[in-house]
């Protein structure tokens, strides 16, 4: 297509069009295992932006991929046409109706915020995805979403009631339930929408082919069915049957994955908050047939959720530093859990509830442990399962559990006769096969391992997904159970429904869709689901060579090919983590895990000589990384885009030069040790108008920042000044005094000193770099030289026993993470991580161990109120800091659910990232300190956040080693 044709596209919308190889690379794929390069992709801002993109689809003949958060698992939103991307403009959360219990929404709404904003009113939206903190209303509808819920408040079908959607045409119309009068109105006019209910009114009432869709579509009572088009659906209203609802035409355009109009609007139904009183009982197994046989009779109970999760997903969780905390619940090595929820209106109700549960699993004796859970354990319980997706791109390497046949649903009594029919075919296959999700729903997500990089494997691909097709059959079920057909299932449509069946699909999206512009190559018509893959099987790989050691992933490309796309990362500020700070600010895709991940992978694969990572794509992506860490753990696949991201300024700028800025901030530490020897010179410049302006134009910091202070003490002779006189009570401890709190913080160091003497330890200072300004800044080199330098005393340090405690995170922290990265021996590396706490974790465990008590410290009462560092969040916990405060006896301390402060080192100082870097203050943290009342204590543990927090509040947060010093008795 001509350039000057999508330039003409592009300047008649209000939102915007891209079609630069960035963005085309970042929409190449979503959550399957298939890649196409788009034409374009589009951001529409409203109604008539998408009229414009109707008009050119049907002018070029090209495709419009409607997506939301990109997260389907079958190829829906892949294709070669434009990508329409509706979800950063369509998120209106529209009219509430709280006596008819409905809400209209746009389609890039996002359904946990939804239920946010439901909840005051008594209400939720009941379809509950394992992607419900980021996926779409849009999406939901598209696919027909149903997930852990839907045994007790049905799919995504069941809830909408209308729709506002455009034709292919332009036109826009009001999709709503029609009795026969208005349906005959309606089919008299000479629109499109017309002539779409008068054909569709034509065919479904011909007897022949009502008898053959409920002849060949799933049974009826499997409730998860998404084959095709939902025509079964439409021939069960009052107009073609005895039934008991209208004529919806949004029944059809439910699950249609975006094949037949574009989605405006969606009015839903629903339903009162579920009781409050609530546990969750987990049945553990040593066998798969054990849990299966299981299931119908648990599923006698009126059961919230009855879901599994089986041995391969469980040991991914071992291996992901957000869910091995949540799998504390897990007794011995189970094979299969089963997680099975109640809910009751009172304890008492409750208690009855779990009582009857686990008398059913008693009687049949198959589950050896059934642990109940309450509160905060079950959402952790939740949190586990719902990661059960993105964990499976913990495997390293090249096979990976590839989902082709993980959406098969049959009704509950044949679920364990299926599973094993399933499992003997896997067996003929040598697959050992993930089993996982909706076991109360009839729907287990089944997965073989594969390695799609090999062309066996891509025949395997096929023969599986076939013969499991037939399978399903035998069992009249579903093929395409909640998560659609697109690519990998639409193949399969006419022999799961009958060709009768599929030629009447056809005809649907003809009458809709004449031009074939939505969606093409879903539902009819297909592309093979053996091609188009993610990655070119039998290609030669290319050998990457890397200063950073990614051998834990296997080198750095199958580091970035571990993000599946089930986009984590696209969870937004108002849901708990700090997943991705810049895309929080931004909500562009590049700004993603997933999206700078995909881009990387793009390119390391692309075979350009020279040097891979020298692309401009590259350092667009990661401009905005703030190295924050988050990634590394919130992400079930742990794509860790900080350590890319070193690598990446290293490469590029060992390609490209170090810029003069970049090595000033590199050398930060080296500079403010000159400084700190003229320390009165040097504030007197920061604090003075034209002083702090040139500077500032100097090193291109933005104007609006203020410049930290300088400090020179002698630690050494102040620590002789606090050493206990007669010896030390307590252990020796070894304290890391790291180059922020040397010359930047050094009233925190003082006061880490004093405290941890005036406590009884035997303290030892040890002054160093980390190394933390050369990693953010790509000088790999010079880090490691560090690492290997600081490597001695600690080893030597670890080997005795003696703990290293460090103040500043991202100083203590880097021994802990990225020393393993940076060449030093596997077992050195490990014993200095093992040895290197952060001196809240430390004095926390003291404090447990009962060798430090409240009767040192003051009773007067403080509210304190916690802002945790990232690399803390990410690498350590929160608790201990919180813990450790909690020490006075009347001091109440409270952490701020805050993610990211935005600052990430010179990131915020940068004029360039000022904006950015504000803008995810202000998210959370900013409006959380500044309605707190002036008395309340801020501690906050990073050297970054503390300056960060007084630009963006006027408050001064203190370390709370300060605060608890400053607690101390005298």
């Amino acid at each position: 297509m001509d350039q000057n044709d999508l330039k003409s596209l592009a300047g008649s919308l209000s939102g915007s069009l891209h079609w630069d190889s960035l963005h085309k690379r970042l929409y190449a794929t979503d959550a399957s295992v298939y890649r196409m390069l788009p034409l374009a992709v589009a951001y529409p801002a409203d109604e008539e932006d998408l009229r414009q993109l109707v008009a050119f689809a049907s002018r070029h003949r090209v495709g419009l991929i409607p997506r939301t958060a990109g997260t389907s698992l079958a190829g829906q939103c892949v294709g070669e046409g434009i990508v329409v991307d509706v979800s950063r403009h369509f998120t209106a959360i529209g009219s509430l109706d709280t006596e008819k219990m409905q809400v209209t929404v746009q389609p890039g709404v996002i359904r946990d915020e939804l239920n946010q904003y439901l909840e005051p009113r008594g209400l939720f939206f009941g379809p509950n995805t394992s992607t419900s903190n980021r996926c779409m209303i849009g999406g939901m509808v598209g696919n027909n979403s149903s997930g852990t819920t839907s045994i007790k408040y049905g799919v995504t079908r069941d809830k909408v009631v209308r729709m506002k959607v455009m034709l292919s045409d332009g036109s826009v119309v009001d999709v709503r339930p029609l009795e026969q009068t208005a349906l005959g109105e309606l089919s008299r006019g000479n629109t499109l929408e017309s002539t779409i209910y008068k054909e569709l009114f034509n065919l479904l009432s011909n007897r022949e082919i009502a008898q053959e869709v409920f002849k060949e579509f799933p049974r009826e009572e499997i409730h998860r069915r998404n084959s095709g088009y939902a025509v079964d659906a439409l021939l069960k209203s009052r107009v073609f049957s005895h039934g008991e609802e209208p004529f919806n035409l949004s029944k059809l355009l439910c699950g249609s994955e975006g094949t037949l109009a574009l989605t405006l609007e969606v009015t839903l139904q629903l339903d009162p908050l579920p009781p409050t009183e609530s546990a969750m009982i987990i049945a553990h197994y040593q066998s798969l047939e054990h849990s299966l046989a299981d299931v119908v009779p648990v599923m006698q109970h009126p059961l919230y959720t009855c879901e599994m999760m089986d041995k391969v997903i469980l040991d991914c969780t071992r291996n992901n530093l957000e869910q091995r905390e949540n799998r504390v619940f897990v007794e011995g090595d189970p094979e299969v859990l089963l997680m099975l929820e109640v809910r009751a209106g009172s304890a008492g109700e409750l208690e009855n509830e779990v009582a009857r549960v686990q008398k059913t699993l008693r009687d049949s004796g198959k589950a050896y442990a059934t642990p109940v859970l309450k509160g905060r354990d079950i959402t952790k319980a939740v949190e586990l399962r719902k990661a059960g997706l993105g964990l499976l791109g913990n495997m390293v390497g090249d096979r990976k559990a590839v989902a082709c046949i993980e959406d098969t649903a049959v009704a509950l009594p044949d679920l364990k006769d299926f599973i094993g029919e399933f499992t003997a075919i896997m067996g003929r296959f040598r697959q050992k096969a993930v089993y996982y999700a909706h076991a109360g729903a009839g729907e287990l997500h089944l997965r073989p391992l594969l390695n799609l990089k090999k062309e066996s494997d891509v025949r395997l691909f096929r023969e599986i997904t076939t013969e499991v097709a037939h399978l399903t059959k035998k069992y009249r079920g579903s093929f395409s159970g909640e998560h659609g057909d697109g690519i990998v299932r639409a193949e399969f449509i006419p022999f799961m429904i009958g060709e009768k069946n599929y030629h009447l699909l056809r005809q649907i999206k003809s009458l809709f869709d004449p031009l074939g512009i939505f969606n093409p190559g879903k539902i009819v018509d297909p592309y093979p689901m053996d091609q188009a893959l993610r990655y070119v099987p039998e290609r030669e790989e290319p050998e990457i060579e890397t200063f950073l050691d990614f051998s834990d992933s296997e080198g750095i490309l199958r580091a970035a090919e571990k993000c599946n796309g089930s986009g984590d990362c696209r969870k937004t500020h108002k849901v708990s983590g700090a997943m991705c700070p810049s895309y929080h600010a931004t909500r562009e895709e590049k700004d993603t895990t997933r999206g700078r991940a995909n881009v990387l992978r793009e390119l390391l694969t692309e075979g350009a000589e020279g040097n891979p990572f020298n692309r401009e794509e590259l350092k667009e992506a990661f401009d905005l990384c703030l190295s924050c860490k988050a990634c590394a753990r919130e992400c079930p696949s742990n794509v860790d885009v900080a350590s890319l991201k070193a690598e990446f300024n290293f490469q590029y700028q060992e390609a490209n030069g170090y810029s003069w800025r970049n090595r000033l901030f590199a050398y930060n530490s080296r500079i403010t040790a000159l400084q700190s020897r003229v320390a009165w010179f040097s504030n007197a410049m920061a604090r003075s108008q034209w002083g702090s302006a040139a500077l500032k134009n100097l090193l291109g910091i933005a104007p609006q920042r203020s410049l930290p202070g300088v400090g020179r003490v002698n630690f050494a002779a102040f620590l002789e000044k606090y050493r206990l006189p007669g010896g030390p009570r307590l252990k020796p401890v070894v304290l890391y005094i790291d180059e922020f709190s040397r010359y930047l913080d050094t009233e925190q160091a003082q006061d880490a000193i004093e405290l941890l003497c005036r406590l009884g330890y035997d303290v030892s200072l040890f002054q160093a770099e980390s190394g933390r300004s050369f990693l953010s800044k790509g000088f790999l080199r010079q880090a490691k030289a560090l690492a290997e330098k600081n490597a001695v005393p600690l080893l030597a340090w670890a080997t005795q026993g003696i703990p290293v405690l460090g103040l500043e995170p991202s100083a203590i922290l880097t021994f802990r993470d990225e020393y393993t990265r940076l060449g030093l021996p596997a077992d050195s590396a490990a014993k200095i991580a093992g040895n290197s706490f952060l001196i809240e974790e430390f004095l926390a465990a003291e404090i447990r161990a009962g060798h430090i008590g409240p009767e040192l410290f003051t009773r007067e009462p403080r509210q304190v109120k916690i802002h945790a560092h990232c690399y803390q969040k990410a690498l350590s916990d929160q608790k201990c800091t919180f813990d450790m405060l909690n020490l006075p006896a009347n001091y109440k301390v409270s952490i701020i659910p805050s993610g990211c402060c935005g600052m990430a080192g010179s990131f915020g100082y940068e004029k360039e990232h000022y904006a950015v870097s504000m803008k995810i203050g202000n998210l959370k943290l900013f409006p959380s300190i500044e309605k707190t009342d002036p008395a309340v204590l801020i501690a906050a543990n990073g050297t970054s956040c503390r300056h960060q927090i007084h630009d963006g509040t006027g408050r001064r947060a203190l370390h709370p080693v300060t605060i608890l010093r400053r607690a101390l008795l005298d």
